[in-house]
């Protein structure tokens, strides 16, 4: 697997290049931590209702300044500001509006309090093992935004129902790699923060792309784990693997022969 690194090195590789033009604007000389988050802010606040005018620009099927065609009434009609919760604090947003009221911001959506990014900073924090006081204390001080107990157990709570339905999606019939592996993890428990390892299944697709198939946890490993994990591929769709790729996992051979005999088990080399 890629080192951290070079997950890095990819993710800023995707990164948009700004215009030095651009950046002109906003530098006024020397300019502090401070300043250059607040130029952060600005520019993502411009881009977030560029994006939303683009929206509605496709919603009404002609463009600012362009005579509306005669196929429609609707038209634009000024713009509602409201201001929401985001990762890098409150924000000031200007939603642009169309005269009979059937536009509906994907990025944003009209009773939006908060930007996607921000819930996705308390689901992340909360994943870390944070409690729900230690998050409100993270983001007073990193944000300086105030975040009620109610607020975080709503966002934490509404991700179940994806999880749940991700741990039960259909699957490929055939895969030709699939990779076990485990990782050592932080979880909550009872209001207590535990280590335990997380096992996983990396499955190739016949088109070369990869899919992470499913997580389980589990304190003991052996085959009637691995039975358990195997079943449940078998039960969501996955009729053959061609190679299961491991490190020698415990009780993994025998399991792997009674629900998927014709595998191949290939044992993890290290160079």
């Amino acid at each position: 697997m890629p080192s951290r690194a070079k997950k890095l090195e990819r993710t800023v590789a995707r990164l948009p290049s700004i215009p030095k033009e651009l950046v002109a604007q906003f530098l006024t000389g020397p300019m502090t931590g401070e300043a250059i988050n607040a130029a952060g802010i600005a520019f993502k606040q411009a881009l977030i209702e560029a994006s939303l005018n683009a929206e509605l620009t496709h919603h009404l099927g002609y463009a600012p300044g362009v005579e509306r065609p005669e196929s429609t009434t609707n038209q634009r009609n000024g713009v509602t500001a409201k201001t929401v919760l985001s990762g890098d604090g409150k924000m000031r947003i200007e939603t642009p509006r169309d005269r009979d009221g059937s536009f509906e911001p994907l990025l944003l959506p009209k009773h939006a309090r908060r930007f996607t990014a921000f819930d996705d900073s308390i689901v992340a924090l909360y994943a870390r093992g944070l409690t729900v006081r230690e998050i409100q204390g993270y983001l007073a001080e990193s944000y300086g935004t105030e975040v009620s107990p109610d607020l975080i157990s709503t966002v934490t709570d509404s991700v179940l129902a994806e999880v749940t339905a991700w741990q039960g999606r259909p699957l490929e019939p055939v895969y030709p790699v699939v990779f076990f592996d485990a990782l050592r993890v932080k979880t909550r428990e009872d209001n207590v923060v535990r280590n335990k390892a997380v096992y996983l299944a990396l499955g190739v697709r016949r088109d070369g792309s990869r899919e992470i198939l499913g997580l389980w946890i589990e304190t003991t490993e052996g085959a009637k784990f691995w039975m358990k994990v195997f079943n449940d591929l078998k039960t969501r769709g996955v009729n053959d693997i061609l190679i299961a790729v491991t490190d020698g996992l415990t009780g993994m051979p025998a399991a792997l022969a009674a629900v998927f005999p014709r595998t191949t088990l290939q044992t993890c080399v290290v160079t």
